[in-house]
């Protein structure tokens, strides 16, 4: 009985993660069309915070309760997927040429972030000093996307809106379908998780397991969705925005969050600081550097990013 209600429960999250995808790619894509903010920003903003709610749950009550390595863990791990995995999908799903004013800062950002986490991981511990050093860099990166937006705005101010688009019925249609969305999405994440590792215990799967993929790609899931959606409504740019924003929002606000709830540095632990952090700089730098180069997303860079991951996974896997 057991097994049945937890595998029901897991098909419902599944349920509910998409749909809920569908439903706030849909609004999220109708709020850029007619507030005329593009739709990079809305997906580096808006969709990134809903998406980055389970990780922050995870990492934040985890820290709580003295769970370090998963707080840190669950951070890092998500990024590590976001790229890895999400955006190799959407590389390789959806490769094109983009505009390098547009990404520069929110990728160094990024990458910037990263590298101060793999600092971290040398000196040991997420201390105070480097929780306010990546709390700048969220602070910067809000900024650059509101700004961005005011700009944006008030060029497209006199431009008329098309009467379809915000006329009373659309409006209510779209405001529900964003929240319907994000509380589909976030609802569903955590059914996912809460029963996809309740269902790999019964099945007798390590914990170690559960934790580099249930977790870690389970709190990724509404990024997942939210991309593969974004892939099928041709809206690349909200994609990868979502997971730009998202990677950023995971190291530069989770984790001095967590050190924050939990009163004192963060220790990392020898095998994050070895294996999991250097990765996750390293798949930021081969899906960032070379489209700032080449001025445009290519699918061997999804192709490569998947089999690095799947090489990770696996030595994370087997590594005591």
């Amino acid at each position: 009985m057991n097994l049945f209600i937890t595998i029901l429960l897991f098909a419902v999250g599944v349920l509910f993660v998409v749909k809920g995808g569908d439903y706030f790619v849909d609004a999220a894509s109708w709020i850029a069309e007619v507030s005329g903010i593009p739709k990079l920003i809305i997906g580096a903003t808006v969709v990134s915070v809903a998406t980055t709610l389970p990780e922050m749950l995870v990492s934040v009550l985890a820290a709580a309760q003295g769970k370090v390595d998963m707080s840190i863990g669950n951070a890092v791990g998500s990024v590590t997927a976001n790229i890895g995995l999400i955006m190799a999908i959407a590389l390789i799903g959806m490769p094109g040429v983009i505009k390098r004013k547009d990404y520069l800062l929110k990728s160094s950002l990024m990458l910037l972030a990263a590298l101060i986490v793999v600092v971290c991981g040398f000196f040991g511990e997420v201390n105070i000093i480097f929780s306010i050093v990546l709390l700048v860099i969220f602070v910067v990166f809000l900024w650059e996307n509101i700004s961005g937006a005011k700009k944006t705005m008030a060029v497209n101010q006199d431009k008329p809106k098309d009467n379809v688009l915000t006329g009373r019925k659309t409006v209510v249609t779209n405001i529900v379908k964003f929240i319907v969305g994000a509380v589909g999405i976030v609802w569903g994440a955590n059914l996912l998780v809460d029963n996809g590792s309740e269902l790999a215990r019964l099945v007798g799967v390590s914990e170690r397991i559960i934790g580099v993929t249930l977790i870690a790609v389970g709190t990724s899931l509404p990024e997942l969705i939210t991309t593969i959606t974004a892939i099928a409504k041709k809206q690349s740019a909200l994609s990868v925005g979502n997971i730009l924003g998202a990677n950023i929002m995971d190291l530069t606000l989770i984790m001095p969050l967590s050190a924050l709830i939990s009163g004192k540095s963060l220790p990392v632990s020898a095998t994050s600081a070895r294996i999991d952090l250097p990765i996750c700089l390293l798949v930021g730098l081969i899906a960032i550097l070379p489209a700032m180069v080449r001025l445009k997303f290519s699918r061997w860079q999804g192709v490569l990013l998947l089999i690095l991951y799947a090489c990770y996974v696996v030595v994370t896997c087997v590594v005591v």
